[in-house]
């Protein structure tokens, strides 16, 4: 990877038809190694993993990554695009893959994605990590929770160019991840990217004492400005029993793109111990 541009080398991808999408998903490494399996943010897609690639083969380990609904290769959109939509069509990708234990990778909505899989299919998963993601059984103070309502209405507001800009510069600190940022949100529709914050906006909180069941990492970046990821991060910690916490030095809301060596030295220590 250089610093000019963000690209994915991940072959040709398998496809499953699920309720109106085509979702795509690629697969690399040994077919018989633990599997780990990497879902992107809102309005990103699987390219953002590359930069754990080349790590986790060389660590042992099978990876897959997905296109969500209405991301990337995975069009159209269909009827809806939620975090239990999400969950289903994860299922059916890995029903697909013809796997059944893994370890979740989520960042940010895909975070949310990976705890509701554990919510409904707890014995499938053995570890979960999140990048930039939060707690989906916890509720902020009111007036985050307001400004979080309020948001997909502010961005369909905004010009699909500014929206574009916003997202990538939010993003990320390093040129390069804004530009694949910029790009990755540029592949949904002023339409679809508005659903897809409705989905954000409106993450479902199963149980208020929910617990994770399985290790689990929990990670930002130092200088993640999404939201209050950073600010309630080390609360979520604290109140999860099997939670390693690790702040990524120089890194903003991708942290696995800023700075991929801290991250995919801290991904990896945390696999071999608790996998």
């Amino acid at each position: 990877m250089t610093d000019t541009e963000i690209v994915g080398h991940w072959g040709h991808p398998q496809t499953v038809e699920r309720a109106g999408s085509q979702l795509h998903y690629w697969t690399v490494g040994p077919a018989d190694a633990p599997l780990v399996v990497c879902t992107h943010g809102a309005s990103m897609d699987h390219r953002m993993f590359e930069p754990q690639r080349d790590a986790l083969l060389d660590a042992g380990y099978q990876l897959l990554v997905w296109d969500m609904r209405g991301h990337g290769l995975s069009k159209p959109m269909g009827p809806e695009f939620s975090v239990a939509a999400a969950t289903d069509d994860l299922r059916a990708v890995l029903y697909a893959a013809g796997v059944n234990e893994v370890t979740l990778v989520g960042h940010s909505f895909g975070g949310f994605v990976s705890q509701e899989f554990i919510y409904r299919y707890p014995d499938r998963v053995r570890a979960l990590v999140t990048i930039g993601s939060s707690d989906i059984t916890a509720s902020g103070p009111n007036r985050e929770e307001l400004l979080l309502a309020a948001s997909p209405y502010l961005f369909k507001a905004l010009p699909d160019s500014l929206r574009r800009r916003l997202v990538a510069q939010t993003t990320a600190l390093r040129p390069s991840v804004r530009e694949y940022a910029y790009n990755a949100t540029s592949q949904l529709s002023k339409d679809e990217f508005y659903q897809v914050w409705h989905a954000v906006a409106d993450h479902p909180r199963p149980e208020r004492e929910y617990q994770i069941p399985c290790p689990f990492l929990l990670t930002h970046g130092e200088k993640d400005i999404v939201g209050t990821i950073a600010k309630h991060a080390p609360a979520w910690a604290e109140r999860e029993p099997n939670a390693v916490y690790q702040v990524i030095d120089e890194a903003g809301h991708n942290a696995n793109q800023d700075n991929p060596r801290d991250f995919n030295n801290v991904l990896c220590e945390f696999l071999h111990e608790h996998h």
